[in-house]
């Protein structure tokens, strides 16, 4: 299993980049993995997104990118512009949390 240094912490990756444990999850990893994502800067609006994403798999929600947009918390086109190039991979990427099924 791939490991990687994030804000100061050995973090456990699969072969996709995504974190296997979300123990290991912090608000400065996340930071680190939106900036190897190109996002410089999560703003409010990330953050709410990411929370959205964190609670959506405590409740064993299946995610799309329709429901996320359909959510309240943000519009589709928000969604890709806030995450471009792959939102719901990028965004499930950065809340540390498996890709969704969804995304190829």
């Amino acid at each position: 299993m791939p490991q990687k240094e994030l804000a100061g912490k050995t973090i456990d990756l699969d072969d996709k980049g995504y974190m296997t444990d979300f123990s290991q999850w912090t608000k400065e990893v996340a930071i680190e993995l939106a900036k190897g994502e190109e996002i410089d800067e999560l703003t409010d609006k990330h953050w709410e997104v990411i929370e959205y994403l964190q609670k959506c798999k405590q409740e064993n929600v299946t995610l799309s990118i329709r429901k996320v947009g359909k959510s309240g918390v943000t519009t589709i086109k928000e969604l890709y512009a806030l995450f471009p190039g792959g939102p719901l991979k990028k965004s499930t990427m950065i809340a540390g949390i498996p890709k969704p099924a969804s995304c190829i």
